[in-house]
């Protein structure tokens, strides 16, 4: 038996060597991996938010055309592509034309992310030790985030190298007749996307977006058009023909939760309606087996989908039927915010694999980031063990960990910003995370306390039951408020960024330098290749080994044969001891 000391505010691995005696473990791989695929649970997920990832070609740049139908609709005042490397707060000079606050033309902002931005990016993810990337959604769409799909079929044209090119070329397509599809030179890029990903052993699942479309969709322009004649008559709720809606419309119609631009589609008991369903079929087929001959090796790895929750389950029931039928090994994960038992529904094989684990990031908080309401080390304890039985246990291995996203604060922000709220109180969190909360700092945090806590978070996520994801940026020191501060460019080595002096308000502020956090990064890649190297990690029981409020102690062991992985948080303000009775060497 070893004693040692855990550090204050530290956390400590210990890797164990070869154990006499093994317990059963929680399964055999070869034979576990019956509903969900094996390979989710071995990757560390990466999330790239198109537009905002890496600008790869500038010929293919938004212009201001490109706004038109998007909020803030404006494609009239002037506009140019943001500078990258800029000031975030800062209002550029064409943007003080019009007149406008901060909140009013970041909507307008478009910096030139692109695919192959990406492509160019993609030996950075391998070196990082990725194994799969989730994109926010890339399909046809006048926003900035995508969410408001002109159609599911084509890529947008100005993530590929023609836009204007593959506008023509799209033109003479019956939308919901696949034999006329064409593969525009977007489409062809994703594809070659997808087979640079795939050289190297990294899988890539699209953001579905099938709630709703946007008021730019083919379905709904008809509608627009040709009223109760319309072709697509039947794809939307429109609730008063005879009472004008938005943006001029002739009638009104159901947006998602009352959002004019986001037409939901409609459903019946079986979910979306035959129109937009049998269209969503084929659109799935299109790009997980592109060239149509059986084998779905050159096509998306899977789906993440967008607002599952206000999709009826009949419809998810049939469209996991269709997918597996095409790759039995696509990964499905849902967008499900709900406490697990509202979670659970949607885990029994037959709708989803997983879903983002924001639970998971819910009791994290409590933990690491709350100081007025922290909970303590036995509580911690009990809470993940609570959703760890909460799911099926084929199922606990391919959540989705996550910290933040394109929908929250960074991490960063969330630490500077301790006491603002319940992160799981969705709604009422969503706003107090915003930067126009005038009680938000806007700064990262600095001192060296909180930025302990901050690796002892990502070791716990590298390291916990399920399949850690990463929000891009979070392993460069990036930070930010909730939506839409929590989509800034990528912060990159070698480039010069201006630091940030200028507030939401536009008055100075001391200057925060903006640059590529290379310790941080090299931290994240150290236990991503830690996590890649030990089976413990990806497929191993989980076991609690301390949980001592009286001490700030907290740890687990992660077993998978003789891969053993001890992991220990000491969150107390003092040094505290520990016995080890295994043979092992510290981290």
């Amino acid at each position: 038996m070893a004693r040692c000391n855990i550090p204050a505010l530290i956390i400590v691995l210990f890797l164990l060597g070869c154990q006499p005696k093994q317990k059963e473990s929680m399964m055999d791989e070869n034979s576990f991996f019956k509903q969900v695929p094996s390979w989710a649970s071995k990757v560390v997920w990466y999330q790239i938010f198109p537009d905002r990832f890496e600008n790869g070609d500038s010929g293919n740049d938004p212009d201001k055309e490109s706004l038109r139908g998007a909020w803030p609709h404006d494609a009239e005042s002037p506009w140019q592509l943001s500078p990258w490397t800029a000031d975030w707060y800062k209002l550029q000079p064409w943007e003080k034309e019009n007149g406008k606050d901060i909140w009013f033309n970041i909507q307008r902002r478009r910096y030139g992310g692109d695919l192959q931005g990406i492509i160019n990016k993609l030996d950075y993810l391998e070196d990082l030790g990725i194994g799969a990337i989730y994109l926010n959604p890339v399909f046809q769409a006048p926003s900035l985030h995508k969410y408001d799909g002109a159609c599911y079929h084509h890529i947008d044209v100005h993530f590929g190298p023609d836009p204007e090119g593959d506008l023509q070329r799209m033109a003479g397509e019956n939308p919901v007749e696949p034999s006329t599809w064409i593969w525009t030179e977007a489409d062809q890029l994703v594809l070659k996307l997808i087979k640079e990903a795939h050289r190297r052993n990294i899988r890539i699942i699209f953001d579905g977006v099938f709630n709703h479309m946007g008021i730019t969709s083919f379905a709904f322009q008809d509608l627009l058009k040709n009223g109760k004649k319309s072709a697509y008559l039947e794809w939307f709720s429109v609730t008063d023909w005879d009472t004008p809606g938005f943006l001029g419309a002739p009638f009104t119609y159901e947006g998602w939760f009352g959002v004019a631009e986001l037409p939901e589609l409609r459903e019946d008991e079986n979910g979306i309606v035959e129109g937009p369903r049998q269209y969503i079929f084929e659109a799935t087929r299109r790009w997980m087996d592109p060239n149509g001959d059986g084998d779905p090796s050159d096509g998306i790895d899977g789906w993440r989908l967008d607002v599952a929750f206000c999709v009826g389950h009949p419809f998810w029931k049939a469209w996991r039927s269709h997918v597996k039928a095409i790759n039995s090994e696509a990964y499905l994960t849902a967008e499900i915010i709900d406490p697990p038992e509202k979670v659970l529904p949607y885990l029994q094989g037959d709708e989803f694999d997983a879903v983002m684990n924001y639970n998971f990031a819910f009791i994290a908080h409590k933990y690491f980031v709350n100081r007025r309401d922290k909970i303590t080390p036995v509580r911690f304890a009990r809470d993940l063990d609570s959703l760890l039985n909460t799911y099926p246990l084929e199922t606990l291995y391919v959540m989705q960990n996550l910290y933040d996203s394109h929908d929250t604060q960074r991490l960063l922000s969330a630490l500077a910003n301790p006491d603002i709220g319940k992160f799981e109180n969705w709604g009422e969190f969503f706003g107090k995370s915003q930067a126009h909360n005038p009680h938000y700092n806007i700064r990262p945090p600095e001192d060296k306390e909180t930025l302990k806590i901050h690796r002892q978070m990502i070791v716990l996520q590298m390291t916990f039951v399920g399949a850690p994801m990463i929000y891009y940026g979070d392993e460069a020191g990036m930070w930010g408020a909730n939506d839409p501060c929590s989509r800034k460019p990528m912060v990159w080595p070698g480039r010069q960024y201006e630091a940030e002096t200028t507030r939401p308000n536009q008055s100075s502020m001391p200057p925060v330098p903006v640059a590529f956090n290379r310790e941080l990064h090299d931290f994240y890649r150290k236990l991503i290749h830690f996590r890649n190297d030990h089976p413990a990690l990806q497929t191993g029981d989980y076991e609690v080994v301390v949980a001592d409020n009286d001490g700030g102690l907290f740890g687990f062991r992660r077993q998978s044969g003789n891969d053993v992985v001890m992991v220990l948080f000491n969150s107390s303000s003092r040094n505290q001891p520990f016995s080890i009775h295994e043979k092992h060497t510290f981290l």
